[in-house]
């Protein structure tokens, strides 16, 4: 077994962040909320205390109980964590005069092992409005910035370590080296979970959790259910029935091209068209989170009638990755807030006799492609961008009909085929195409139309916790404007999202 970091979440929009930026430096950690904290730390190498919405100064801000951890084991403490550490332990942190968001650059670095390679004026990222005014006992002040006083120190005579500025943002420009020097130069943490690693201990836990029982998959063509089922055919074989729905919302001709693609994976592999039962359930429901409920019964609905067709299945294996879980359970049940639920997080019903196995629902979304890559699955499964569960139905804002659902398909394909064409759909994480439930006048030739408006959508990001709006260049969004008007019957205007996640989330319902 590897040895494990254990982040305590105190609610933070970064807490996920912390967990990959330890993760890629091959080290394996766990998010757990503060108030679901082990009462058996033994399985532990090293703690870390996540940010927090929370004042410390508030009635109800976290105040875990940290006697088992605090002088025992590495610890390290990250902006609410720091300040906590301080307000604990005989410091004092005060409401600061300014709020202290965005960049600042450190001034002042005392000589210690935990900032061996950072340089002096070094970047880093705040985001607080409380300030540590006073140290806590025994503590020796190891950084400043221009603005704080106190923004990192250590305890004397323990492994614990704080600071005030968050070290697993893009912005902080060192912080992944800081990171190391914690988590390896002081707690001492081995670098060997890797892609390969985590291939054969999955294998080898799959094959003991199913025996030789047999399990039902559901395949989309996308890189999660992929690569799920290549974990599963290595440790089952045969025993693994996997089978691609078509719900009636995929892209244009995704459902024979999907089908088509599994040919020689050695898999077997059935297909269902199920598209009028769901386009019936979803008949005049407008509300997105309606639709998704209603996607993910009917879906569950049609595994049911396929399981009874596999004598003796008795699991249903899903794709779930960690930014389903975090996203429909905030934050593995901690006091994050509830987005959006997806169709394949939070079990099936009683009258359901499948269990469920998740092979990678500890994985974001770059760390599944590179397991994929690690067993040489094709370049062009890996690299196809994320298409949600629900399909095109959350991108359909409004009713959903066939003759919507057409027209989106239409105007999507023109898009993605076009990112192909011009070599921008690999610089692109994820792509897509809303219809608008919105009409709008325009001319063509002498005559008025009124008709649909669609919306262009493209965004930079590497597991979609976070993301960006893709500056596509202005003559090639012409151009892909141009060819939907002319070619999809019934949009006359088209835009572009220039939206950024958060405020905003990459689908638009």
């Amino acid at each position: 077994m590897h040895q494990k970091v254990l982040i305590l979440d105190f609610g933070s929009q970064y807490t996920q962040l912390i967990a990959r930026r330890v993760r890629e430096l091959n080290i394996y950690s766990e998010i757990i909320p503060y108030d679901k904290a082990p009462s058996d730390y033994s399985e532990y190498v090293a703690v870390v205390l996540s940010g927090s919405p929370h004042s410390v100064r508030s009635v109800n801000a976290p105040r875990p109980d940290l006697s088992q951890i605090k002088g025992k084991l590495p610890l390290l403490g990250i902006c609410y964590g720091a300040q906590y550490l301080a307000a604990a332990y005989g410091g004092k942190v005060e409401a600061s005069n300014t709020r202290e968001y965005g960049r600042a650059r450190l001034k002042h670095i005392v000589e210690d092992q935990f900032f061996e390679g950072i340089q002096i004026d070094s970047q880093v990222w705040m985001s607080h409005s409380d300030t540590i005014t006073a140290l806590p006992d025994n503590a020796r002040l190891l950084a400043s910035t221009h603005d704080v006083q106190n923004v990192a120190y250590t305890v004397e005579g323990e492994a614990t370590y704080a600071i005030q500025f968050h070290p697993e943002v893009y912005h902080t420009t060192e912080g992944t080296q800081l990171l190391k020097n914690f988590l390896v130069g002081i707690a001492g943490l081995k670098q060997d979970w890797t892609p390969a690693a985590f291939i054969e201990e999955t294998v080898a836990a799959l094959k003991d959790q199913l025996k030789d029982e047999r399990v039902i998959l559901g395949l989309s063509g996308g890189v999660d259910s992929s690569v799920a089922a290549m974990l599963l055919h290595k440790a089952i074989g045969s025993n693994l029935h996997c089978i691609f729905v078509n719900n009636g919302l995929l892209r244009k001709n995704e459902y024979q091209s999907v089908l088509d693609q599994y040919q020689g994976f050695g898999l077997n592999v059935k297909g269902v068209d199920a598209s009028d039962r769901f386009l019936d359930a979803l008949a005049d429901v407008e509300d997105p989170e309606t639709k998704r409920k209603i996607i993910g019964k009917v879906f569950v609905d049609v595994f049911d009638d396929e399981s009874k067709q596999v004598e003796n299945a008795k699991w249903l294996a899903q794709g779930t990755i960690y930014p389903d879980v975090i996203e429909s359970v905030s934050a593995s049940g901690g006091p994050s807030v509830t987005i959006k639920s997806h169709h394949n997080v939070g079990g099936l019903p009683d009258y359901m006799k499948l269990k469920v196995v998740e092979p990678l629902k500890s994985l974001f979304k770059d760390e599944v492609r590179r397991v994929g890559a690690a067993m040489d699955m094709p370049k062009e499964m890996l690299g196809r961008h994320p298409f949600p569960g629900p399909g095109l139905a959350i991108r359909i804002l409004g009713a959903v009909s066939a003759e919507r659902v057409s027209l989106l398909q239409e105007v999507d394909a023109v898009f993605i085929d076009a990112l192909k064409k011009e070599n921008l759909y690999d610089l692109v994480w994820q792509a897509g195409a809303m219809l608008l439930p919105v009409k709008s006048v325009g001319v063509m030739g002498d005559e008025r139309t009124y008709e649909s408006v669609v919306a262009l959508r493209a965004v930079e990001s590497t597991d979609g916790m976070t993301a960006d709006w893709v500056d596509l260049p202005y003559a090639f969004l012409q151009e892909v404007s141009n060819t939907i008007i002319n070619r999809v019957k019934g949009v006359n205007r088209v835009v572009y999202d220039i939206s950024s996640k958060p405020p905003a989330t990459i689908e638009w319902e």
